[in-house]
């Protein structure tokens, strides 16, 4: 029997959130309901949980943060839900790894429609093969996946941007699997590859600049010719 997706709406405004549970259990959904970040951490680690549909402003710990903690130390797919108009908080959001937002007020169709399609995108990627929550050494490199620092053999830090950590992070815990430029999108920004999109190969271009020995004959991150990229380096978590 195909297992229920498993919802975790994490709301302080309780008519919000009890209305989406309902919602999204009528459609074929499991759901269970957080009022604050600190709420959420419970059925995050006690809990088999697929998706999080989670507001940004929140008192304690709001949704950016809950976010960042997430994508650090799980594979679970996050949904935000910022107020109208608040830009900001949708680029940090998906800056920090969120894989997409519906900003309020907004139609629960349209959020079970985004729901399902992230979990079709989630279920298509390849999942770590062990997901670090600490120290990474590969080649003459350590990456520190808490400080989000990566730190040569002469204890410098080689300084990344977030775009060149998480797509770092992504390809290092799939060691040996190759991964195609749409898959390290959803991976790495939540969304599906738009046609002629380069990012990707602007950002191996940089990585490799930055940790191969000879960038022009790189070693470690490897092209599939019309497939990807993998990364081809041995992995010790620390």
């Amino acid at each position: 029997m195909e297992r229920t997706p498993h919802i975790l709406v994490v709301d302080d405004h309780r008519d919000i959130r009890d209305l989406l549970a309902r919602f999204l259990t009528k459609h074929g959904l499991r759901a269970t309901v957080a009022e604050t970040a600190a709420a959420a951490r419970k059925p995050l680690q006690s809990a088999d949980i697929d998706l999080i549909v989670l507001d940004i402003m929140m008192p304690g710990e709001d949704g950016l943060s809950l976010t960042r903690f997430v994508r650090e130390t799980k594979d679970i797919p996050v949904i935000l839900l910022p107020a109208m108009g608040e830009e900001t908080d949708r680029i940090i959001g998906l800056e920090v790894g969120a894989d997409d937002y519906l900003a309020k007020p907004f139609n629960p169709r349209e959020l079970l429609a985004r729901i399902k399609a992230v979990l079709r995108r989630a279920q298509t990627v390849p999942r770590p093969r062990e997901k670090g929550q600490g120290r990474i050494r590969f080649d003459r490199w350590i990456l520190d996946l808490g400080r989000r620092e990566l730190v040569g053999e002469d204890n410098v830090a080689v300084p990344l941007s977030g775009g060149e950590f998480r797509l770092l992070s992504v390809i290092i815990e799939r060691p040996g699997m190759v991964l195609t430029r749409d898959q390290l999108l959803d991976l790495t920004r939540g969304r599906s590859a738009q046609p002629f999109d380069r990012s990707i190969d602007n950002q191996i271009s940089r990585l490799r600049k930055k940790i191969e020995r000879d960038p022009k004959a790189p070693e470690l991150i490897r092209t599939a010719w019309g497939d990807g990229y993998s990364f081809a380096g041995e992995v010790t978590p620390l």
